[in-house]
């Protein structure tokens, strides 16, 4: 597997040339470790993302001066591929901390190694909820709103739909099945006269459509929850629109208001859906105008979820170096803690208590214009208002 060392807006470009990842004199490096062979439609974004972060923060001074380079490893969507990167991350290329992941199995067994090696461990994407709780250590931070967040939103607008039967559909691994009973806990606390009436569970990136869907509408729900993504919800939406299953059900989804779920759908995709997701297209801030021009401008193309979130992994990383004034893990895990960093979604912070990000999410309704699928009534839910009280969180999390 061919190493890539990124260092851009400094001079510096070095792909996979012997000796490259050699930590030098006036350099910070950070191992970035994604699932870009398993998942392309997220990672590339995610990855033109922090490369953007990284000519930004070099052009700026880098960190106090220094270069900042990221060495980026593939895992392939394999945990034990991700620990092997990360071991050669750590222990040959020197990085400072460690950054990345997508799936939330491969986040445990990250988040896992971190705490082995005392390294510092920036996560991305893997949403599971053990990553800063019932797993959570002192090494591990995480960006992305979680799926106890994504739930709670979605509960939100679920409660208030007249249906009583409930059907689920999501991805038979660490996400999908956090993703549901979580979604379930809190709906049911919020409707307590709902029914669980069916629930499917195809293993991810494999669905088999046809049988699920069929599966589904046996049961006859009033709703579905959808945990579903990527190429495995394309597949779902179709056969369940050849199927007739969503016709007159009301649908909540995780996810698939983003551009890199919903794009592939075109006019194809899902009309009326309660989803989470990213509306590029009517964001309207300084923040969000000034990360939508520069992404523009390099690239050509729209952001993507993953974009941002590439991009602001990379910057907050840079922020906790700069306040760490170190590579000292000790020193890095202070300065996180409570840190706050800009996105372009607004300002967020690293709580202190469980080192969940409150950075937040977009919620609105699937709607098709101009042949592609787009949300409408979107809105922005601050992170930090859908988290449960630091008394529950002690409950949830081991305590030092």
């Amino acid at each position: 597997m061919d190493r890539k060392v990124v260092a851009l807006g400094a001079g510096l470009l070095a792909l996979g040339l012997p000796g490259a990842a050699r930590a030098l004199d006036g350099e910070v490096k950070i191992g970035e470790i994604n699932s870009y062979s398993a998942l392309p439609s997220f990672t590339e974004p995610y990855r033109k993302g922090w490369q953007l972060a990284v000519e930004d923060i070099n052009a700026h001074g880098g960190i106090d001066g220094k270069t900042l380079v990221v060495v980026s490893k593939d895992d392939t969507g394999k945990p034990a591929q991700a620990i092997t990167a990360a071991n050669e991350l750590v222990s040959r290329d020197g990085v400072a901390l460690l950054a990345g992941g997508f799936f939330s199995n491969i986040g445990l067994a990250l988040a896992d190694f971190a705490k082995q090696k005392h390294v510092l461990y920036l996560a991305g994407e893997p949403l599971t909820d053990a990553l800063v709780w019932s797993s959570g250590n002192a090494e591990t931070f995480r960006l992305r709103p979680s799926n106890y967040m994504q739930a709670a939103i979605l509960a939100d607008a679920a409660a208030k739909l007249p249906a009583k039967r409930w059907a689920t559909i999501a991805p038979n691994y660490e996400y999908g099945q956090s993703a549901v009973a979580v979604f379930k806990t809190l709906l049911s606390a919020k409707r307590p006269d709902i029914q669980w009436v069916a629930e499917q569970w195809p293993p991810q990136g494999k669905i088999d459509a046809g049988p699920v869907t069929q599966a589904i509408a046996a049961a006859n729900p009033e709703a579905i929850l959808n945990v579903e993504f990527g190429p495995d919800l394309v597949k779902l939406v179709r056969e369940g629109n050849t199927r007739g299953l969503f016709k007159d059900r009301s649908v909540v989804s995780f996810l698939t208001g983003e551009p890199e779920y919903l794009d592939p759908l075109k006019d194809e995709a899902p009309q009326g859906w309660i989803v989470t997701g990213y509306p590029w297209y009517d964001l309207h801030t300084p923040a969000h105008d000034a990360f939508l021009k520069s992404y523009q401008a390099k690239y050509g193309d729209h952001p993507r979820l993953g974009s941002v979130v590439g991009y602001t992994l990379i910057e907050a990383a840079a922020d906790i170096l700069r306040k760490a004034k170190s590579t000292d893990t000790d020193a890095l895990i202070k300065a996180a803690e409570g840190i706050n960093f800009d996105t372009p979604f607004g300002p967020a912070s690293f709580r202190t208590l469980d080192h969940q990000s409150t950075m937040g999410a977009f919620v609105g309704t699937t709607a098709v214009k101009d042949g592609a699928g787009v949300m409408t009534d979107s809105h922005y839910v601050d992170g930090a208002s859908v988290l449960p009280t630091d008394d529950a969180v002690r409950k949830l999390r081991p305590q030092p």
